[in-house]
């Protein structure tokens, strides 16, 4: 497969190493995931949440793993959607694709709510703002991210350095203050029982913590998608597996200073989390300073969700598994600037759509919950691809064995626990179901037309599970040095 970005549009090298691991932190948006999921993490496990992260941030290191890895032989704006395809079956890399393009979509929901509702905090924190108004600031916001994101990589990198920058400052010095804050606290001592994999009441609570969970970590891998478009290096390629220790680091601090600081009752009935526990902390001014940290985190992963889900949808335009107009680029600017409007006006529907849904609260649990399902179908894949890919690489060192082998099936076998664990279990109430699996079916239409066109995506890649064209993109041993550092 050709995949020259400048014979095939995206603009090559604007990306350097460091904007990579940026735009990872970004992705996973520290700020945002803890105050739009800790609610509902306390929810499924209690005060046991430090340990749903850690036991799901172990696996989704070995999926991040298998995004290097592949990221390296096969250079595709696609990312899981071309591996997949390539190192196992080409109906089974739409799938990958078509799962983060839909779970990317309802994110837009997810996000723009928080967005707006932060913005309205900062002009009245006590009033009780409609779901209407809420949602109509942040598609404002989602609209100035949309123009960023067609206007080119460059300017949209330069915007998240500032964006991300601010709300990571913000989050050390308000997590330092909660480390050594001491008085006036309710919630509950410190105990390491809340990392223990046995304080989960049965292995059902145990999944539903790690849908949640999974959801915290989702969009780090937004830098395999920028892979067009990033300056080739060993630290570009470890940029995701850079950016999911430390959103780890900064998610165990934040939620253990949660449980030990604010009453759990208060936790679930809030959508303001952090900036509870920044007022708790410090104060109301700087409860006020982590608002805007909120605000802003939501704002850079709007605009990385925009960034990954255009690029799969360019790169299945261009491929001809969904219409070719989505592989159309910007003259000029060299981004896929037709599948990010086409993106923008789907998102824009649902978030006017999402005002006869319910309050802000439900639409976000249920989004989550069917975000998560969805992460888990893409993520599964793709780290089973990188095992068979690299199957003849695997033996030839302990470290390939760990970092290609290992820990890639144990973050496969992970996430498809925790779907199957939830889709059958008692977790998801119908509508989430729904939601989740049915978005994922409507994408047996074009997988069904465009297979009958006979395209090449499907000819071609019918015969690459046996070959696993992957190996030879890369070079013997190619492995080894990732492995080694």
């Amino acid at each position: 497969m050709d995949n020259d970005s400048s014979a095939r549009g995206l603009q090559r090298g604007v990306l350097g190493a460091a904007d990579s691991i940026v735009m990872a932190v970004a992705g996973s948006a520290p700020a945002y995931s803890i105050t739009a999921s800790t609610a509902s993490l306390v929810v499924a496990v209690g005060f046991d949440g430090p340990g749903a992260l850690l036991w799901c941030g172990i696996p989704m290191l070995g999926i991040a793993l298998a995004f290097s890895y592949l990221g390296k032989a096969d250079v595709n704006a696609g990312a899981a959607y071309s591996w997949v395809r390539r190192a196992m079956h080409p109906s089974l890399g739409f799938f990958a694709g078509w799962a983060l393009v839909v779970s990317a979509t309802l994110f837009m929901v997810a996000a723009c709510l928080p967005a707006g509702g932060a913005t309205l905090s900062l002009i009245d924190p006590n009033r009780n703002w409609s779901v209407a108004a809420t949602t109509g600031v942040g598609a404002v916001w989602f609209l100035i991210m949309v123009g960023l994101v067609v206007a080119g990589m460059k300017v949209t990198a330069k915007a998240q350095w500032i964006m991300s920058g601010i709300e990571i400052a913000i989050l050390l010095v308000v997590a330092v203050m909660a480390l050594v804050h001491t008085s006036g606290r309710h919630g509950v001592p410190f105990s390491w029982s809340w990392f223990s994999p046995t304080q989960f009441h049965s292995v059902s609570g145990f999944a539903a913590g790690a849908l949640v969970a999974a959801f915290y970590y989702w969009g780090w891998d937004v830098t395999a998608n920028l892979n067009e478009e990033s300056r080739q290096s060993k630290l570009s390629a470890l940029g995701g597996i850079i950016g999911v220790v430390i959103v780890f680091l900064l998610f165990e601090i934040f939620t253990i200073a949660t449980n030990v600081t604010l009453p759990q009752k208060a936790v679930t009935n809030s959508t303001t989390v952090l900036s509870d526990l920044a007022t708790a902390v410090g104060g109301s001014t700087t409860g006020k300073i982590m608002i805007v940290a909120v605000m802003l985190s939501t704002i850079a992963t709007l605009e990385t969700t925009l960034i990954q889900v255009s690029r799969s949808l360019f790169a299945m335009g261009r491929d001809n598994t969904l219409p070719k107009v989505l592989g159309r680029i910007h003259p000029t600017r060299r981004t896929p600037a037709v599948a990010t409007l086409i993106v923008a006006g789907v998102s824009l529907a649902l978030f006017f759509g999402a005002n006869f849904i319910g309050s802000v609260g439900t639409i976000m649990n249920d989004a989550i919950l069917a975000i998560g399902v969805q992460i888990a179908v893409y993520y599964s894949l793709a780290a089973f691809s990188v095992v068979v890919a690299y199957r003849r690489e695997i033996f030839k060192s302990v470290g390939n064995a760990l970092c290609i082998g290992l820990l890639p099936l144990v973050g496969a076998a992970f996430m498809l626990f925790t779907l199957g664990e939830n889709i059958f279990g008692p977790n998801l109430n119908g509508e989430t179901k729904i939601i989740a699996l049915g978005s994922l079916a409507l994408g047996l239409i074009p997988l069904g037309v465009y297979w009958a066109k006979h395209v090449p995506y499907y000819t071609r890649g019918a015969q690459l599970a046996s070959e696993s064209e992957l190996l030879d993109l890369v070079e013997p041993q190619a492995a080894a040095p990732v492995a080694a550092a």
